[in-house]
């Protein structure tokens, strides 16, 4: 009786150790500390590690914005490249003509009552020359004033001319009646006010004078053609 006993009581002895050591282990493994253990373990490396990746990146986009500012410094100098040229462009128009360069000579248009003059400005300089605005005509003295401008003959481009070529303009002296009141003027005098080029005396293109009405006369601006379409006044 006692050895079975002893055997009994030993045997339920190893069972309740067994069992203790089995629920310890269930019990571990159910609460999932170990596990957790290791996920804050490694939350923690790559908290420690991000930093660095952090502090990478933003070297890397130094180093990047640092090229690109050395790009945009590049692109500036080519910008300022390229406008220094359109100045150097810009300052190389052609001088203004003068009374010097060219030579002034007058033409009646055909057609009776000769109420019209053309005059032809030849560029004899050598060199390339704008010409500007209008000429300033006194066909009598000073006190009458110059011939005014017709505003719809202003050319919309610059007038440029190449040695030997001419620019025109069309001058209105009178309106051709007979009751109308003249007089006549054997030479006048071209201005090139606008260039501040100089005087020249053009003579009469025909021998008895020319017949003129301060009242009526109008001229047009310097054109590279003879009659544009603008001129008819």
């Amino acid at each position: 009786m006692r050895t079975f006993r002893n055997r009994t009581t030993v045997l339920a002895a190893a069972t309740t150790a067994a069992l203790a050591l089995t629920l310890t282990a269930c019990g571990d493994n159910g609460t999932g500390t170990r596990s957790e253990g290791s996920a804050a373990s490694d939350s923690a490396t790559v908290a420690a590690e991000s930093p660095k990746a952090a502090d990478g990146a933003a070297d890397t986009g130094t180093t990047e914005s640092t090229g690109s500012g050395t790009g945009t410094t590049q692109a500036a100098g080519a910008a300022k490249s390229s406008g220094s040229t359109g100045g150097t462009s810009a300052e190389a128009s052609a001088p203004l003509c003068t009374a010097k360069g060219l030579q002034i000579t007058a033409e009646r248009q055909d057609g009776p009552p000769y109420t019209h003059l053309t005059l032809s400005a030849k560029n004899t300089s050598g060199a390339g020359c704008e010409m500007k605005e209008y000429p300033h005509i006194h066909f009598l003295d000073n006190a009458r004033g110059i011939v005014p401008p017709v505003a719809k003959s202003k050319p919309q481009a610059p007038v440029i001319l190449e040695p030997g070529q001419s620019a025109y303009v069309a001058v209105r002296m009178s309106e051709g009646g007979r009751k109308e009141n003249t007089e006549t003027v054997k030479e006048f005098t071209v201005t090139l006010k606008a260039n501040g080029g100089g005087m020249a005396v053009v003579k009469s293109p025909a021998p008895e004078g020319l017949s003129v009405n301060p009242q009526k006369w109008a001229t047009g601006y310097w054109t590279t053609e003879l009659r544009n379409g603008a001129d008819d006044f």
